[in-house]
């Protein structure tokens, strides 16, 4: 016999382990708007967004389709969390007044460094190891409205090179480890407990590259 040991909650947010990426995108002035994001997830070539349709970060993709998305690593956590009570758009929308304040100069705040692109206007973040350019193909609206999904196609992936197998292609997952926002905690990822079987870095390790 088995005794159930669960009982029905309901979380105010469902962010159970997802990664933290700093997208950034162009504002009507030419300037870049830089922004924490923890709804993102890749599907082959392509990166879906989920973002509030209040943010300056949705304003931008719907004018202007070009952003990077800066996957943050575990070291920078306090310079994410200086951005998250920070919003690029001014004024400030009455539903985010009490939380949110306006900030122009995103990257000094947080202490984050602009790098330049090469296929997209916005720029990359320097301290992120790993920088996808990328452009919006669709934005899609739902939650009654509170939020977007937006499809983003990868143009040009920028990797440090301390965290890619050498001679090859491959990030090395023993080397590069996401930032990870987990019911509003910041975490690292734990040590591998095993790789699946399509992945190819597991033979690179084993010398069959």
């Amino acid at each position: 016999m088995t005794t159930d040991t669960h009982r029905v909650i309901r979380p105010s947010i469902l962010y159970f382990g997802t990664p933290v990426v700093l997208l950034t995108t162009e504002n009507d002035d030419g300037s870049a708007n830089l922004a924490p994001v923890s709804s993102a997830w890749a599907l082959g070539q392509h990166v879906v967004l989920g973002l509030g349709t209040e943010s300056q970060t949705a304003r931008n993709l719907a004018a202007r389709p070009d952003l990077v998305i800066n996957v943050a690593s575990p070291e920078l956590w306090e310079k994410v969390e200086r951005l998250a009570p920070l919003t690029g758009a001014h004024p400030v929308p009455e539903s985010k007044r009490a939380v949110y304040r306006y900030e122009p100069d995103k990257f000094a705040a947080a202490g984050l460094t602009p790098a330049g692109s090469d296929l997209v206007g916005p720029p990359r973040v320097a301290e992120c190891a790993l920088q996808l350019e990328a452009r919006a193909r669709a934005l899609t609206p739902g939650g009654a409205g509170l939020f977007l999904s937006v499809e983003c196609e990868v143009l040009r992936v920028h990797a440090d090179e301390r965290i890619v197998v050498p001679g090859t292609q491959h990030i090395d997952p023993s080397r590069w480890s996401p930032l990870i926002y987990n019911f509003r905690h910041y975490h690292g990822l734990a040590p591998e407990v095993g790789h699946g079987f399509r992945s190819q870095t597991a033979r690179v390790a084993a010398g069959a590259v």
